[in-house]
């Protein structure tokens, strides 16, 4: 009997786990419905003007007056890990933070070890990680707890300190870590460079030079239309983050349902077979009781 208490006790414990992960599958989907519609909503408007911001900046080559698009040799750079703020999302969390981790020692090893490496981290995660295993960078820990508030004018403040800090060569180069997503199931952890703005492809392999006219001149619609796009692209990044650890959690969450229901099946199999063990055995005795009675 004891065994079959045990069972039951498991098998209550399993199906109170269950309603758990329902429970957080149902929130994380709400929650997607309403972070996709906002990332899909922004991608194509940030895609466009960050291809156009590349465009301008190569083909106007040295002319712009602007810091943004010049590359100088990277003696400080910094590096913004966009993680969540909560786990049980399956390896989301890791696998941005491997993004992050190959860029710097792809990229950033020796800046890294000239002690001028900076890591940003936006999401509780990654400034866990990095705070417990890189001790040699320099944790800009302000922005933890930016998903509280996505707001545009609150995400400017990050890259307006960021550009700030580019421009003042405080640092070199900016590449932001962040999920990319594309679909609940499936989200693609990825360390691009933000700054200095990466020159167009295009112009690069067919040797065109486009010709814009600006109005009212260069140098004020640079001013304006620059540091607007780069703030553009930097929301995008959290918005695809955010959408991103949703689609996974539910993702997560989903399995960890249907791993409950099929652990419940087994459970109670093996609660059937040792009850009927149990019948049988009391069945026994009393026949043998019987038999020695008789006898």
């Amino acid at each position: 009997m004891a065994n079959l208490k045990a069972v039951r006790e498991r098998i209550k414990s399993v199906q109170n786990t269950q309603q758990i992960t329902k429970a957080m599958k149902m929130v994380s989907a709400a929650k997607l419905r309403r972070a996709q519609q906002a990332i899909q909503q922004m991608r194509p408007y940030a895609n466009k003007l960050n291809e156009m911001l590349r465009n301008i900046l190569t083909n106007l080559d040295g002319n712009a007056d602007t810091s943004f698009g010049k590359e100088r040799p990277v003696k400080k750079a910094c590096v913004v890990v966009v993680t969540s703020n909560r786990g049980l999302c399956g390896a989301f969390n890791t696998n941005v933070i491997k993004a992050a981790i190959k860029t710097i020692h792809e990229k950033y090893d020796d800046v890294r070890k000239e002690g001028n490496l900076t890591i940003l981290p936006i999401g509780k995660r990654g400034y866990e990680f990095f705070a417990k295993n890189y001790k040699d960078v320099n944790l800009i820990d302000d922005y933890v707890e930016l998903f509280a508030d996505l707001s545009f004018e609150n995400v400017a403040q990050v890259s307006q300190r960021l550009m700030d800090a580019f421009s003042k060569e405080e640092f070199d180069a900016v590449d932001v870590a962040y999920g990319r997503f594309k679909n609940a199931a499936t989200q693609y952890p990825e360390c691009e460079q933000w700054l200095p703005v990466p020159k167009a492809e295009t112009a690069e392999t067919n040797g065109s030079k486009a010709d814009y006219i600006f109005e009212p001149d260069m140098k004020s619609l640079l001013e304006t239309l620059i540091p607007s796009i780069l703030q553009t692209t930097f929301h995008k990044f959290l918005l695809d983050t955010h959408a991103s650890e949703h689609g996974a959690r539910m993702t997560a969450m989903d399995k960890a349902t249907e791993n409950a229901q099929d652990l419940l099946k087994d459970l109670k199999l093996t609660y059937n077979k040792a009850r009927q063990e149990a019948i049988t055995g009391e069945i026994l005795e009393i026949v043998s009781g019987a038999a020695a009675l008789e006898g």
